[in-house]
């Protein structure tokens, strides 16, 4: 039976619509939103067909749709829906749990059968505890007899009672469980795919491919990081990591993913500036916004491939042709990791897996592996961990992570976590310490040229002599030549700040009060290493002219008269203390009271 539909402004007479499934094939996840590209192929026929694509994303941006097929193939209009007439299928999983929750709940109903029946048997045993009949007595031996069944049966009765019901608490504590990870892994398929809709005019019946791609706003990467340090002599680990979450609708499973530091849908204009005309204007609060301005456009680059491991040819050196020609006939030697295979062995390994490949010709191959390798040598190394398997490049307007192994987030909306990077960074590290406003000392690292990491603003867990020691933020926006992290307390460098009582003083003159003030700050390394320390404090500054403030003590401290704040860079050796003191001097009028503290 025939069908119309109508499609920017002109009916189409179509068949029943043609449906395929869609396989996912890569996707680009951006800090808000991905896109996703698909591959698809149909059977067609010649002339007007539509044609539906299943597996999409049940949420994408329309304007971003692109579908891409040969030239024989005219399209000539696109739409995107959802099917809730067709809810998702249960897994197996969760088949599987909603069985064993089935088995369980008979279980308890049982349970609660055999509880019921014990509570009526104690009933008839306790309504029938008087003594009762036609004799008027019963002897000393039959009442014995007869006190012994009752209590033996109540605490049999009572024991089995209370067997049940534990029986039946664990059955309905472990049915809470099912249930709960039933409702756990439906979330996975909370909504039902998309498909798109095309209308198709096809020159040519045959078989045509297509290619479908779109950006979808339910996925996100975030970044965070690791920052390691084993100890201040030693450089410090930046491990880039990233945190993946998708609620597509549709699972991605071995798909080909790549991370961008862009977001996309913004607009893309330049400003341009208006003419400025001044006018009188009432009075008004002015909110200043800032947008943070952010470059859309992705880029994929993958890594290149080796060639045929097969062919891999190595000629040796040698003293005349004929032995040039036995070198060239002999098979070179191949080394994974420290370790000989064959060549059978070799040809199976996946080429994504090699890191680096170098071949050495016979006479470095035999200086380092004897005679048997006197045809060459093929030495490989694999890579470790999936930080070896991203390729990171900066582009233009972003930085794009491609992850080279297939890669699997479900829909669920959880984070999946993917190492991108690990760098090894020369830093300096200084200790720092405020003691008006905290006591305790603070290990910072000064990183230069960190522009060269493609850092993005996030959180970093720091692990100090492998054991962490708190959170730190990365903030790689700030304009300084270097880039400081704080990577938390050591107290291990002792600081303590204390005011000089016999150095503090009150004097009286006329109308006005003269108020000394003295401090005196003692840093002690109880390291084993050498430290530097930047210590810093602050005496106060006056803008009323009725106070003067002065400083009358530095110890050689670093002054800046504008804020009033005092620096001393010091090197303390192993076991080291050193003292510090500054004072100050505050004239001001004796009925009134200042804050010196």
């Amino acid at each position: 039976m025939a069908a119309f539909l109508l499609i920017a402004g002109f009916a189409v007479a179509t068949e029943e619509p043609l449906k395929i499934s869609s396989s996912l094939k890569t996707v680009t996840v951006y800090r808000n939103g991905a896109e996703m590209l698909h591959n698809a192929s149909a059977q067609l026929t010649q002339g007007s067909t539509e044609l539906i694509i299943e597996g999409i994303s049940n949420t994408i941006d329309i304007n971003s749709i692109q579908v891409n097929c040969t030239a024989a193939v005219t399209l000539m209009g696109v739409e995107f829906s959802n099917n809730y007439m067709v809810a998702p299928a249960d897994n197996q999983r969760i088949r599987q749990l909603k069985d064993s929750a089935e088995h369980i709940t008979d279980e308890i109903e049982k349970i609660k059968v055999q509880v019921t029946t014990i509570n009526e048997l104690l009933d008839v045993l306790k309504t029938n505890k008087d003594i009762k009949g036609a004799q008027t007595g019963l002897s000393v031996a039959e009442l014995m007899k007869l006190m012994d069944y009752y209590k033996s049966k109540s605490n049999e009765l009572q024991e089995e009672l209370k067997q049940q019901q534990e029986k039946q608490k664990k059955r309905r504590d472990l049915l809470i469980k099912i249930n709960n990870q039933v409702a756990e892994e439906e979330k996975k398929n909370t909504k039902n795919e998309g498909r798109i809709s095309l209308q198709l005019s096809v020159a040519v019946s045959g078989k045509y491919d297509f290619v479908v791609s779109y950006i979808t706003p339910n996925a996100y990467w975030t970044p965070y990081y690791d920052i390691r340090i084993d100890d201040i002599k030693s450089p410090l680990k930046v491990v880039y990591k990233s945190k993946i979450s998708q609620t597509t609708g549709i699972d991605w499973k071995k798909v080909k993913l790549s991370l961008s530091t862009s977001i996309p849908n913004q607009w893309g204009n330049a400003p341009v500036l208006n003419t400025w005309f001044l006018a009188y204007i009432n009075p008004v609060t002015i909110l200043e916004q800032s947008l943070a301005g952010k470059a859309a456009g992705v880029k994929i680059r993958g890594i290149n491939s080796m060639s045929n491991l097969d062919e891999v040819v190595v000629v040796g050196y040698g003293t005349n042709s004929n032995t040039d020609r036995t070198l060239e006939e002999k098979a070179p030697v191949y080394i994974v990791n420290g370790a000989e295979m064959t060549k059978q062995e070799f040809s199976k390994i996946n080429t994504i897996a090699i890191k680096k490949m170098e071949v050495l010709k016979a006479d470095a191959a035999t200086s380092l592996y004897g005679s048997r390798a006197s045809g060459g040598a093929v030495i490989i190394t694999l890579k470790e961990g999936l930080g070896d398997y991203v390729t990171v490049s900066d582009n233009e307007l972003n930085v794009t992570f491609d992850i080279d192994i297939p890669f699997d987030v479900p829909t669920n909306g959880k984070a999946q976590t993917a190492v991108l990077k690990e760098y090894a960074v020369d830093a300096n590290y200084k200790f720092y310490a405020v003691p008006r406003l905290d006591k305790d000392a603070y290990l910072l690292a000064d990183i230069a040229e960190w522009e060269k990491l493609n850092l993005v603003p996030g959180d970093a867990n720091i692990i100090f002599e492998g054991t962490y020691v708190g959170k730190s933020f990365i903030d790689p926006n700030a304009t300084l030549d270097t880039l400081n992290l704080t990577l938390g307390r050591d107290k291990r460098v002792v600081v303590k700040k204390e005011k000089l009582a016999d150095y503090s003083s009150v004097k009286f003159l006329g109308s006005n009060k003269l108020q000394k003030i003295t401090y005196e700050i003692t840093v002690k390394n109880n390291k084993k290493d050498a430290v530097e320390i930047t210590l810093k404090d602050q005496y106060p500054l006056s803008t009323n002219k009725d106070i003067e403030a002065a400083l009358t003590e530095d110890s050689g401290a670093s002054v800046n008269k504008e804020t009033g704040v005092l620096s001393w860079q010091l090197k303390l050796a192993p076991g080291e203390t050193r003292k510090i003191r500054f004072g100050y001097s505050v004239k001001y009028a004796k009925d009134r009271q200042v804050n010196l503290n």
